[in-house]
């Protein structure tokens, strides 16, 4: 379990560096402002929250993928406290989404599924 939960984790933290792309570096692109639902002039004036948000993203992914390289070199403590700080903010910010802002429920699933099973596994790994 404890290696499925890796795999999810390094998954979810992938998809968090994509996440930190869209908001920090092409929040105004039509692609993103696509994703996110917002005009031309709704991006420009949230381009700064954006950059900062994504940001955020981007310091969860990285706490999750210390996490994993710490679990891979055997220092197992350390890995899993990372790994389930990374994810478990990341599964935390996603119902905080679905709470304040329930027509964004498939974006909060998304953001918040893989994190959410990444803690699951890997406490159940942990404790068994």
């Amino acid at each position: 379990m404890v290696i499925a939960a890796g795999v999810i984790a390094g998954l979810a933290a992938a998809l968090h560096v994509y996440i930190f792309i869209m908001e920090s570096l092409r929040w105004t692109a039509p692609a993103t402002r696509s994703i996110f639902g917002t005009t031309w002039e709704e991006a420009q004036a949230t381009q700064e929250m954006a950059y900062n948000q994504g940001f955020y993203n981007l310091f969860l992914a990285l706490t999750t993928a210390i996490g994993l390289v710490f679990m891979s070199i055997g220092t197992t403590d350390i890995g899993a406290a990372l790994v389930l700080a990374g994810t478990g903010s990341m599964a935390a910010a996603a119902v905080v989404l679905l709470l304040s802002s329930p027509d964004k429920r498939s974006v909060a699933l998304k953001q918040g599924t893989l994190p959410l099973l990444s803690v699951i596994l890997l406490a159940a790994g942990l404790l068994s």
